[in-house]
């Protein structure tokens, strides 16, 4: 038996997938591991693509578009736990010679070890870090996320300043590979997120119960990023405000009265759509709040699991400041210059 499972999610990306799994197959050592697509119900040729240029990859067709985190639950539980490790990477990922390896390598350093990330870099400009990950996630104490290598717009150029193997708060959705068997136990994804901040979100189920998430700086990968949502969707800003509502409200201990501090903030944020004619994005985080707060009672037995089953509450990867007055007001760009006291 293989001990990994190479995943990819697909939904209509035959022009991504006939560009980037070159890189997969090529560097992905077949006495390691196996590569899966799971396809969200694609309405262009990618499955026929696949059937005819890549016979050795195994395949599994959804009935619909589940979404990010539906599409991986989903998939994965048909594949099991036969495979120890799953490395989830998007179809929009280049990946270089020895990532997998650096990868489980890490992994297999300590027992709870849960996660780990490679560094993700830009595939159009490859001297600097990507977006979505960068050299690892953190949350500040309002719970927004950033990265090392990337707080807000500004992305780092990579000098190798963060290549240091660290514990992170969370590993980038874009590439990770996790421990298949507490994926499962921790309850995977949560479906009601679709897409955005739910690798956040199971980071945080994780880290809450014991575990850790890593980061490698021995792993590269290149990703293109926004193939899926263009950030200047306001769809894409409705998810992230109102995941991150959903993901405090599962995860933190006291929430309520934060919940308002929240939403002081959060409106301020929005405010700041408006001078720029961005009113769709105005509009969208408001929504987020609302859907939020109405939909709450949904989500009741999951803050009950996860208060239930939590052992630690305290993280010294929450950063203990705002990272917004830091990034915005002081003008802090940089991950190095952030002081944690």
């Amino acid at each position: 038996m293989k001990k990994t499972a190479v995943v990819i999610l697909n939904w209509n990306g035959k022009e991504l997938l006939n560009k980037f799994l070159p890189s997969v197959v090529n560097n992905t050592p077949q006495e390691l591991a196996d590569v899966w697509v799971i396809d969200n119900n694609s309405s262009d040729d990618s499955m026929n693509f696949l059937e005819k240029e890549y016979p050795q990859i195994k395949l599994i067709k959804l009935d619909k578009n589940y979404g990010f985190a539906g599409g991986y639950n989903r998939g994965l539980k048909q594949i099991g736990e036969d495979y120890e490790y799953f490395a989830l990477i998007n179809s929009d990922l280049e990946v270089t010679g020895g990532w997998l390896e650096a990868l489980i390598s890490t992994i297999e350093k300590e027992e709870n070890i849960a996660a780990v990330q490679p560094k993700i870099k830009s595939y159009r400009n490859k001297e600097y870090f990507e977006h979505a990950g960068a050299a690892g996630g953190f949350l500040d104490r309002d719970f927004y996320p950033f990265c090392r290598g990337r707080i807000g717009d500004v992305v780092e150029k990579d000098e190798g300043q963060y290549d240091s193997e660290i514990e992170i708060f969370w590993a980038s959705g874009a590439a990770f590979l996790i421990k298949s068997k507490l994926f499962f136990e921790v309850g995977g994804f949560d479906e009601y997120f679709f897409a955005h901040m739910e690798e956040i979100d199971l980071a945080w189920r994780l880290k809450a119960r014991g575990y850790k998430i890593m980061f490698t700086p021995s792993s590269v990968v290149y990703h293109v990023g926004g193939a899926s949502l263009d950030a200047s969707k306001p769809f894409k800003t409705f998810l992230n405000f109102r995941n991150s509502i959903v993901m405090i409200y599962k995860n933190k201990k006291s929430v309520f009265p934060f919940l308002i501090w929240r939403l002081l903030v959060d409106t301020a944020i929005a405010f700041t759509f408006l001078p720029k004619l961005k009113f769709g994005h105005f509009l969208a985080v408001v929504k987020a709040h609302c859907q939020s707060y109405v939909c709450m009672y949904k989500h009741r037995k999951a803050r009950k699991e996860n208060m239930a089953k939590t052992k630690i509450w305290n993280f010294e990867e929450i950063y203990p400041k705002s990272i917004l007055w830091q990034h915005k007001v002081k003008g802090k760009k940089y991950f190095k210059e952030l002081n944690w006291k």
